[in-house]
């Protein structure tokens, strides 16, 4: 079947941080006029002249992030499963307009009790929960990788980097700060997917926009990036901004951008996905590096990395994100031997740890 080209936008919207509330009732208050505020711009979008396909909006645009909250309490206050009550009116919201919605929230799944997962997910244009990606690399929050064994002895392979086939094309979601990681993105590109949606929170940095280039052109897919407007997440302070919502094609090229913080429908652009399979084919050039991945010679140095622990929360779920802080020593203590890091000098201090995300 031949998908003609499609119309994405990224919805740039502000976030109220429900773990700023005063109260868990004060909470979901601030999460209903989040999900309000998200709803009025997509709904914006899809009345303009230029209606799109499918929509990204920003990660944890309806809760915000814990902001050091107990395991027990963020649940309680914030988080849902996937489908549930965040879900179900953008669910409404896809079928009654057609389109498709991809976004991301804290899930509370109840097969997995006392955890949450920071966890992005793809709504199709009849309403249902068709993709569902468990982030793997966090600083802080809970990560299927915590009970590893477990996870994937209940979930197909196909499930932990999950890529969905559409009338659109086959589809990926990455959150945030994992678009720095490349093999979470290479593993979506070994299972076909030729659009990477991109639900970002995130300070406005070169580093940032150059992951984004990178994952598109190493991968030759298409990336759809939705950060948040106004401050970001984790700017307690509100000084810290968002924006940069960019949209870019599989060699690189920037379709859409907004430099700015404001909240926005504006960026939006054309998916040319016949192009991009045409292009992965017939190109045979460097600009095809898919055709000249030779990935056999990673596999040693792959099975011999032995860093971040895995199931160091597999006997009980986290209660507090703090207790990461055994992780982070056991893996600067891996790294240093495998001389990636020098150890530090006797009676020298660690740094202190970055935000929990």
């Amino acid at each position: 079947m031949t998908i003609l080209p499609w119309r994405a936008t990224s919805i740039q919207v502000r976030s109220e941080r429900a773990s700023q509330a005063p109260d868990n009732a004060a909470a979901a208050e601030m999460i209903k006029r989040n999900q309000a505020r998200l709803i009025g711009l997509i709904e914006r979008a899809c009345a303009s002249e230029q209606k799109p396909d499918l929509v990204v909006f920003p990660e944890f645009a309806m809760q915000g992030p814990p902001l050091h909250m107990k395991v027990e309490e963020w649940i309680e206050r914030a988080c849902s499963s996937i489908p549930g009550p965040l879900t179900e009116p953008l669910q409404a919201l896809a079928k009654r307009h057609g389109i498709f919605i991809a976004g991301n929230m804290f899930e509370a799944p109840p097969e997995w009790p006392g955890r949450y997962f920071n966890s992005s997910f793809l709504i199709d244009d009849q309403g249902e929960i068709i993709l569902n990606y468990r982030r793997v690399n966090t600083a802080a929050f809970p990560s299927v990788h915590d009970f590893m064994t477990d996870y994937l002895a209940v979930t197909p392979q196909d499930h932990v980097f999950p890529v969905v086939d559409t009338r659109l094309g086959r589809l990926a979601l990455i959150p945030c700060g994992e678009i720095v990681i490349p093999e979470v993105a290479r593993m979506m590109m070994m299972q076909g997917a030729e659009v990477i949606l991109h639900p970002t929170n995130s300070k406005r940095t070169d580093a940032q926009e150059a992951a984004k280039l990178s994952r598109a052109t190493e991968n030759m897919t298409y990336l759809v990036s939705a950060n948040v407007a106004g401050p970001i997440g984790f700017s307690p302070d509100n000084t810290i901004a968002g924006g940069r919502s960019h949209i870019l094609d599989h060699h690189g090229n920037t379709l859409a951008f907004q430099e700015d913080a404001e909240e926005s429908v504006d960026v939006t652009a054309m998916i040319d996905v016949e192009a991009l399979r045409r292009d992965r084919r017939t190109d045979t050039g460097l600009s095809n590096p898919l055709l000249r991945a030779r990935y056999e010679m990673y596999v040693p140095y792959y099975s011999a990395a032995k860093f971040y622990p895995p199931d160091t929360f597999r006997d009980a779920p986290m209660v507090d994100t703090a207790q990461t802080r055994a992780n982070i020593a056991a893996t600067r203590s891996n790294l240093e031997r495998a001389n990636i890091l020098d150890p530090l000098p006797p009676g020298a201090v660690e740094p202190v740890a970055p935000s929990a995300h």
